[in-house]
């Protein structure tokens, strides 16, 4: 009786002593409160390629800061940062990868309600919201020197000021891309007309061939679902997808039809040469007959019949549907049809996996390369290895980048798993098993990534803390099984994100034994979805400069193999070596087009033709830097995946407004840049540098008619470093993905084949009203609605003002433009423009679609 007294009595002073703990940090939090405002001064600055940036800060709490109680981390997307012109009362600092840190020089006070400004410089111009510093928080000292508290600088109390000069949304003297103003939106939209609905493209993508007549047939559940043996799969979806559009069950049968209906079933086709994924879609009186060449071929003529369902009754589902009568001949252009994802950067959860793989199978793309190991995150439960998430999946702040954590990356903040951020998460074998399971399903091959030797930081921090605990526990032997580092390594890089420590060791058996580690265990979640694995993807981009130059294993390695010569030539030693070990596991290689060059004596990157025949299949993303390297590649016999980051890389911002979300290293990537791509002939697409140069061709490599053979196909990317959560994602992937998706399947258009730029340039402005056309009044608003919505991209309206009428059209004709001039936001119920209208004033646009979705407000002053 006594002992549960005190034990209660215990626990309710535990509660009160925790609660006041709690209550004296909050009181810490509130009463350490800093504003902060951060500026891009200029990008036209003295420094080429250079920027001029400013911190203003606010002591807003009762506590004076000085040189030694606080710092200021933050990420930031990777620059170096220049040595200070004038002195400054503190100091930005890059700490490793987006890591940086303001720290008080000395001397530095700053009373409470004071506020002070921190100039600073750096390379690599900003231009983008998406640029300025996330993820701020600030760390307190005590007397000390030692962390007293974090805290976390709120919404509120952070202001990024606008971008409105064009200093600012350029990216120097040399960045010729014109700014994206009303005004030039307004004469770029010129070139697209609004067509009538009967002109529309019928499918997205475009099918080999397809006729219609004016006869319909009414499809409601009346119609039963007949499937041939196999083809259940197929049948249960279409019938779920119906369901869902009409609110009634069709049902599903096996054997001989009594009635007309829906009819699934494979047979001999072939479409175009093609009979792999091949179908035919006939809808008449007797009903809809679907005839693919496998199951896929089925999968994909079901799909079909999906896309010439009305927008109409996506927007409003109805028991009936109306359908015309067609027939639909088709086969996809290229048997790889690819999109990349990044959940390493910034995670993504398992129903948005989910949802994307729905979105993919839809405009039949059918790999999906899953990139889960990055440098700031390995998102795969590994059995035997749980480090790689218990560290390695989780980012949070650290004293130093030597500890057994991953440090904030990307805006992810200090605390692990906070809510709003995207640094921490991982999939567990079971959520990776479903996702497998899922996408069999949507025919639809996943092809796991572990990107290695470079891009390596969050296995390297995992392993590390793995031999530290087994060093701890005494088993040398086994803490040495999987480390990844030489331990006496003192090479100095920089990798292309701003990490000094991201690469392995090529020289450590370990290292090898780490990545078969891997392999086995993802081949066993393969095997446990009932799935063969049969590719692997093994990375192998971006290893910088310097590295192995400074490693006695490394140089161990050189000596034993003199015909190496160099260290930069070691990633050559070390994709040969793990290609064996993937070979014997009956595995093609897929990876980064550098991991099959090797550097010249100049530094520069030429092609290694050691692994052609070799089961090794690179992807080619650089056709801006070296421009004809996928036709070379292709030309020497290798198989190659497409994936120009010109055309294909849809974390390319959409355009240089600041306020769309996204990277320009590469220039500027929106739809038309996804739909207009001649794969065989890539400097008909191509015509500008990064920087909006015209770019010259000559000299170059054209692909040899013989090689096409060699184009697998091609593939799409979304790499993360800017995309927080699932709406920014789909609102870089849509409408993206839908021409990439035209690229991909489509058979070769016409203008692909036309030499004269002129003549080319002419037949592909019509081609791209038609798509432009057909994405406005049908695809999009029907994405509004399919799996309970996605979120995607309305461009904003273009307006020109002559003699203060406001003249305005948009990108996607069938779009609508609503106005306001009081200045509040328009919305569905604003005025609907039809005609160059007078107002003075401010005026705002938005362009809405048939689902009532809108883009963001143009905003104009009219004199």
């Amino acid at each position: 009786m006594r002992t549960g007294f005190y034990a209660t009595l215990f626990a309710l002073l535990i509660i009160c002593l925790n609660g006041c703990r709690q209550a004296e940090k909050s009181s810490i939090d509130e009463g350490r409160q800093l504003a902060i405002s951060w500026e891009l001064v200029s990008n036209f600055t003295d420094t080429k390629d250079g920027f001029d940036a400013r911190f203003k800060l606010t002591n807003k709490s009762d506590v004076a800061l000085t040189d030694a109680n606080w710092a200021l981390f933050f990420n930031m997307s990777p620059r170096p940062i220049l040595p200070a012109k004038t002195p400054q009362p503190a100091t930005v600092q890059h700490i490793n990868g987006d890591w940086y840190k303001l720290t008080p020089n000395q001397g530095f006070s700053l009373a409470p309600g004071a506020s002070t400004e921190v100039l600073y410089q750096g390379t690599e111009a900003v231009t983008k919201v998406t640029d300025a510093p996330l993820g701020l928080y600030v760390v307190y000292y005590d007397k000390d020197g030692k962390e007293e508290n974090i805290v976390q600088i709120a919404q509120a109390n952070y202001t990024i000021v606008p971008f409105t000069r064009k200093e600012q949304m350029l990216r120097g003297t040399g960045d010729l891309y014109p700014l994206a103003t009303s005004e030039n939106t307004y004469q770029n939209n010129l070139a697209v007309s609004l067509l009538p609905v009967e002109q529309l493209q019928k499918i997205i993508p475009s099918p080999v061939k397809l006729t219609t007549s004016a006869s319909v047939l009414t499809l409601n559940s009346s119609l039963p679902i007949y499937a041939e043996k196999g083809l259940e799969s197929e049948a249960n979806f279409l019938s779920q997808k119906l369901k869902t559009l009409t609110g009634k069950d069709f049902s599903v049968n096996a054997g001989t039809a009594t009635t007309k209906g829906i009819f699934l079933k494979t047979g001999k086709i072939s479409i175009n040469g093609v009979a792999k994924e091949a179908y035919r879609l006939g809808i008449d009186g007797n009903g809809v007959s679907i005839v693919g060449s496998d199951a896929a071929g089925v999968f994909y003529g079901v799909q079909s019949l999906l896309a010439l369902i009305p927008t109409t009754t996506y927007l409003t589902p109805s028991a009936d549907i109306p359908l015309n009568y067609v027939q639909v001949d088709d086969a996809p252009r290229f048997e790889f049809r690819g999109m990349h994802l990044d959940v390493s950067r910034n995670f993504q959860t398992k129903e948005t996996i989910l949802r994307l793989l729905d979105l993919l199978a839809f405009y039949k793309v059918n790999k999906f390369l899953f990139y889960t190991t990055e440098d700031e995150g390995w998102r795969l439960e590994i059995d035997g290895l749980p480090e790689l998430t218990k560290v390695g999946a989780q980012r949070e702040h650290t004293s130093g980048k030597e500890t057994a954590v991953l440090h904030p990356a990307y805006g992810s903040g200090p605390k692990a798993y906070d809510e709003g951020k995207y640094g921490s998460g991982y999939y567990t074998k079971a959520d990776f098993i479903d996702i497998l399971k899922y996408a069999k399903e949507r025919h639809i091959k996943v092809i796991p990534e572990v990107n290695l030797p470079g891009h390596a930081r969050a296995a390297i921090k995992a392993m590390e803390a793995r031999y530290d605990r087994l060093m701890k526990e005494g088993k040398e032997k086994e803490a040495n099984e999987y480390r990844l580092i030489d331990p006496n390594d003192n090479s100095v890089y920089l990798s292309a994100q701003g990490y000094t420590d991201n690469v392995v060791s090529v020289g450590l058996e370990s290292t090898y034994h780490f990545y078969e580690k891997v392999v086995d265990e993802i081949t066993k979640m393969y095997k446990e979805a009932g799935l063969p694995m049969d590719v692997m993807h093994a990375g192998g981009d971006e290893v910088p400069d310097g590295v192995w130059t400074k490693s006695p294993i490394a140089a161990n390695v050189l000596k034993a193999n003199p015909t190496i010569k160099d260290p930069k030539n070691l990633q050559a030693y070390f994709f040969g070596k793990l290609r064996e070990r993937l070979a014997k596991r009956n595995l093609e290689v897929h990876a980064w087009e550098e991991a099959v060059l090797v550097k010249a004596t100049d530094g520069k990157l030429v092609m290694n033709p050691e692994f052609v025949g070799k089961g090794v299949v690179p992807y080619v993303w650089n056709n801006l830097f070296d421009i004809d390297l996928g036709n070379r590649l292709a030309n020497a016999g290798y198989p190659v995946v497409l994936c120009n980051v010109s055309n294909f890389y849809f974390d390319m911002a959409y355009n240089n407004d600041p306020q769309e979300p996204g990277l320009y290293w590469a220039g500027y990537v929106d739809t038309r840049n996804n739909w207009a791509f001649a794969p065989f002939d890539m400097f008909k697409t191509t015509y500008k540098t990064s920087m909006g140069k015209p770019l010259s061709f000559a000299w170059l490599e054209r692909m040899k008619p013989e090689a096409r053979k060699n184009v697998r196909g091609i593939e799409s990317q979304l790499w993360s470093e800017t995309v927080k959560g699932r709406d920014m994602a789909e609102y870089d992937m849509l409408p993206k993905l839908l021409g990439f998706a035209e690229s991909a399947w489509a058979p070769e258009r016409p203008w692909e084949t036309i030499e004269n730029r002129q003549a080319r340039e002419t037949s592909m402005k019509t081609g791209w009203n038609v798509f432009a056309n057909t994405l406005a009044q049908k695809d999009l608003p029907r994405l509004a609605h399919i799996n309970g919505g996605y979120t995607y991209r309305l461009p904003l309206p273009g307006v020109h003002i002559e003699k203060g009428m406001v003249n305005a059209n948009v990108e996607l004709p069938g779009l609508r433009i609503r106005y306001t001039t009081d200045g509040s936001e328009p919305t569905a119920q604003s005025p609907v423009y039809k005609s160059p209208v007078k107002v003075s004033g401010t005026v705002k646009l938005r362009s809405f679609d048939a689902a009532g979705r809108s883009s963001r407000s143009a905003v104009v002053v009219v004199p």
